[in-house]
């Protein structure tokens, strides 16, 4: 089966339990404007073709992310959760400290449940780092994350920070942590301290961003998996990264990346706790 930007035709080999989530995708919808027209956009990456993708991998729930690319205009994603359906949809935003307390409750009535900060590349950046703790502190009561975009030397430089960081805490990606040093970061460290705090969580994706072997398998990234899947397994949500906005040339095969937690988990009932149980109770399904 053909899905637009996802590479490979296949089914994956390891069959998704019932309601899996995949807890990090994008809908860019070229009916609203980019706010940043420097950043990566992929226009045609709708709804109706990431119903294509969870036909093909067997997910059934998606956690919709904000691009950075519409900044704090959040129209996309409030709209994208309410086609694909309140009951299988829930969504991450964007907002700067001076959204309104109406603004907030009226997201969360509509499905958000958790801002992002995507600071890796502070040339794209549209939030800073000062910004995280005072929207940490008012998102809390509703319930509500942080979800981090750090690389992982940005990890451990702000670890102070991020252990005091208010309510729930969530790092995207693995922690970006570079190879060769992988496992064996200082990052990891912090992350599994956030873990072991029962604030913090991580989503095992995007695998290629990091890796230095490459596709189909980015075995580099393995022992980074096996570290966290040992030590917090029930803190642990996985995420497709559709549609791979930073892969402008070759897209990742989304079987695969499904087929990667055969490789990183290996029990069928951590692996339904990851893309069924976890979810559930971050997010609210």
């Amino acid at each position: 089966m053909i899905v637009p930007n996802s590479g490979g035709t296949s089914q994956p080999r390891f069959k998704a339990p019932a309601d899996a989530c995949d807890c990090h995708a994008f809908i860019y919808n070229a009916r609203y404007p980019m706010a940043w027209t420097s950043l990566p956009m992929v226009m045609d990456a709708s709804v109706d073709e990431y119903r294509m993708l969870q036909q093909r991998i067997g997910t059934t729930r998606v956690v919709v992310v904000q691009p950075a690319a519409y900044g704090t205009d959040n129209r996309g994603i409030l709209d994208a959760i309410a086609r694909l359906g309140p009951d299988r949809a829930r969504g991450v935003a964007i907002a700067h400290p001076t959204i309104g307390d109406d603004e907030l409750a009226a997201m969360n009535r509509r499905g958000i449940r958790g801002l992002r900060f995507s600071l890796h590349d502070p040339h794209t950046a549209i939030t800073s780092a000062e910004m995280i703790e005072p929207l940490a502190r008012r998102v809390r009561d509703l319930g509500w994350h942080v979800q981090l975009h750090l690389r992982g030397e940005q990890i451990a430089a702000m670890a102070p920070m991020l252990e005091a960081l208010p309510g729930t805490v969530v790092i995207d990606h693995m922690g970006r942590l570079p190879q060769p040093e992988g496992a064996h970061h200082e990052a990891l460290a912090v992350m599994k301290r956030l873990l072991d705090s029962g604030r913090g969580w991580v989503k095992l994706s995007g695998a290629y961003l990091d890796s230095r072997t490459g596709s189909p398998r980015y075995s580099d990234l393995r022992p980074v998996a096996k570290v966290l899947v040992t030590h917090c397994p029930e803190r642990l949500v996985w995420g497709s990264d559709w549609p791979h906005p930073t892969e402008r040339h070759t897209k990742p095969d989304d079987a695969v990346l499904l087929d990667l937690l055969q490789e990183w988990v290996a029990d069928e009932a951590t692996r339904r706790h990851i893309l069924v149980t976890n979810p559930a109770r971050l997010y609210g399904f």
